[in-house]
């Protein structure tokens, strides 16, 4: 009788002058004979996996491209829908979560341009492809990996391509307001006319002001799927209702809060150590 799937997943605190720029980083192997199928919702976190184990298929994106292959080592972009993956072997990868600010600084591209896709990391950068994966493989333990993976991402900052300073704080304000301030109120603050401030905006973190505060909208709501009623839940975080609520759950994650909450979906908050 062949064993079920086995999973190692190992929690690294970034150093702190990656701070702001990658909320964690994690290391995981998994192994199973029989096909795997996973759901990720939406969320403000970026994947950036570096891979040293068998590919990872994207079956779907409900808000992008890039489905239909297999990837070793990639980048997935900022999104407002679901992405559905699946693979069998053996999986293993560090797997470093980017925040919206920290993608162009890091790795050197608008997050327009990996916005609603999933790129080769080879694609983004030629330090990020097979001899990369090569010495994860090679390195003896986690903690290797980890400090490998800092020192590249740490050299990198030395050609930072830094966002504007009112594009951080827009983001860092919707962030801290759960998704709930006024994106007009936002704009008037920092002097520019709406379509400068979205287009902008939008070149540098992929998604546009109001696209990024339904989703940390949702990602704040869902995280409270269990602990309060649906319709409690849709008030405090400025849903019209619960029908509202509901409608926006199955945007970002192509299901209903209820069918959410039992499916127990691994987001990069339960990865990272802070979430159920």
């Amino acid at each position: 009788m062949e064993a079920g799937p086995t999973l190692e997943l190992v929690r690294h605190r970034v150093a702190p002058p990656l701070a702001g720029l990658v909320a964690g980083m994690v290391g995981m192997s998994e192994r199973s004979v029989e096909p795997v199928h996973r759901r990720q919702p939406a969320g403000t976190l970026i994947p950036l996996v570096l891979a040293f184990g068998d590919p990872l298929r994207i079956d779907t994106l409900s808000d992008g491209v890039g489905a239909g292959q297999t990837y070793g080592s990639f980048v997935a972009g900022l999104s407002t829908g679901v992405a559905d993956t699946s693979f069998d072997g053996i999986q293993r990868c560090v797997q470093i979560y980017l925040t919206p600010t920290g993608v162009q600084q890091l790795l050197s591209i608008p997050g327009k341009e990996l916005a609603r896709r999933v790129t080769d990391a080879a694609d983004v950068s030629a330090s990020l492809g097979d001899r990369l994966a090569d010495r994860l493989n090679d390195a003896a333990e986690w903690q290797d990996r980890f400090a490998l993976v800092e020192r590249l991402l740490i050299s990198r900052l030395d050609h930072a391509r830094p966002v504007p300073d009112w594009v951080s704080w827009m983001s860092g304000t919707i962030a801290r307001s759960g998704g709930r301030s006024r994106i007009r109120d936002l704009v008037a603050a920092t002097g520019w006319s709406h379509r400068h401030v979205s287009t902008t905006f939008t070149h540098h973190i992929g998604l546009s002001p109001k696209e990024l505060a339904g989703v940390v909208r949702f990602e704040r709501a869902t995280a409270e799927l269990g602990r309060r009623p649906l319709a409690t839940i849709a008030a405090e975080h400025g849903y019209a209702d619960q029908s509202h609520f509901t409608r926006d759950v199955a945007r970002h994650a192509g299901e209903t809060p209820t069918q959410l909450l039992a499916a127990r979906r691994p987001t990069p908050a339960t990865a990272l150590g802070g979430g159920a």
